[in-house]
């Protein structure tokens, strides 16, 4: 199998037929120094059933430097793809996507390659005796292998953030450098640290489909940037109690839902601002804000300056 249908399979759980499914977007990147990569993103028929997985792959040849290598790969399900959204599409800009027809849903596969010469940089070699990670990373680990990485939120985090970035040049390869670093770091903590995976506080978390729940929270809130929803109405869409859905949150993503929720808003405002070049005003009115005062107020709380003085930059 090939990177992509190999994870594809494990994902819907049976062959995938690449010719069969119809591309959205394919993108491969090469950060120089740092990581190779490739985003392909599919459109997702309504009959699919996927389930997000991801897959840790270690590859080893004795005395062949030039063969080794770390991959990661990801396929998750669950997004929207608008083909327009790059160019001319406001409604996807502006975040008003109930006027979208261009959107559709999205199964996207994420793969990334790291060199021995990247990694090493991360290794402990010197340590006596080398734990599973620093052998792994200093490739002093004579064996190849692969293991099948569970998604915690804080991997889907930085998923999201890859598939839907707006950077450019230099900075998307700064931006990119960051984020599959964060991607590195989780997968390895998760499948080849030594420490045992502290169980959830919350004993409801125990529940995958409880918390298949807050992860669908996490992206209705994403949804809705422009479209203020209330924990109420947020708790009765993914059918979960109120106080379940909070505690649950924090415990998965590490925030509350009223800090996560104003961080996305504040970060589309700079967005809308900055790379739009809308307007005070119109920005505070697409995020659903009563006034422009107030709007202000949370910009500068969440940024550290007032809308208008990051117009003037």
């Amino acid at each position: 199998m090939n990177q992509e249908t190999d994870i594809l399979a494990l994902s819907k759980k049976q062959p995938v037929l690449l010719e069969e499914m119809e591309v959205l977007q394919d993108i491969t990147r090469n950060v120089p120094g740092s990581v190779s990569y490739a985003i392909k993103r599919y459109r997702k028929l309504p009959q699919w059933s996927m389930e997000d997985t991801g897959i840790l792959v270690y590859n080893y040849t004795k005395n062949i430097a030039s063969e080794n290598s770390l991959e990661l790969k990801f396929c998750v399900s669950g997004n929207v793809y608008c083909r327009k959204k790059q160019t001319e599409c406001d409604f996807c800009n502006l975040n008003t996507s109930k006027g979208c027809i261009e959107k559709v849903d999205s199964v996207d596969v994420l793969s990334f390659s790291f060199s021995p010469a990247y990694l090493h940089q991360f290794a402990k070699a010197n340590k006596s005796p080398l734990s599973l990670t620093d052998s792994v990373l200093s490739f002093r680990h004579v064996t190849s292998f692969s293991k099948i990485l569970p998604l915690c939120g804080k991997t889907r985090m930085a998923i999201e953030a890859l598939l839907n970035h707006t950077y450019t040049d230099t900075l998307e390869n700064i931006f990119i450098n960051a984020q599959t670093q964060i991607l590195l770091l989780y997968s390895m903590d998760c499948m080849l640290g030594e420490k045992v995976e502290t169980p959830f506080a919350c004993k409801f978390l125990a529940n995958e489909a409880d918390r298949e729940k807050i992860i669908k929270a996490r992206e209705i809130l994403l949804k809705h940037i422009g479209e203020p929803i209330t924990i109420k109405a947020l708790s009765r869409k993914v059918a979960i109690n109120e106080c379940y859905l909070k505690k649950g949150f924090k415990e998965i993503f590490g925030t509350t839902i009223f800090d996560f929720y104003q961080g996305q808003r504040m970060e589309h405002a700079k967005y809308l601002l900055y790379d739009k070049g809308l307007s005070v005003t119109e920005v505070s009115m697409l995020l659903g804000y009563s006034s422009i005062s107030h709007f202000s107020t949370a910009f500068k709380k969440h940024t550290g300056i007032k809308p208008c003085e990051l117009l003037l930059r």
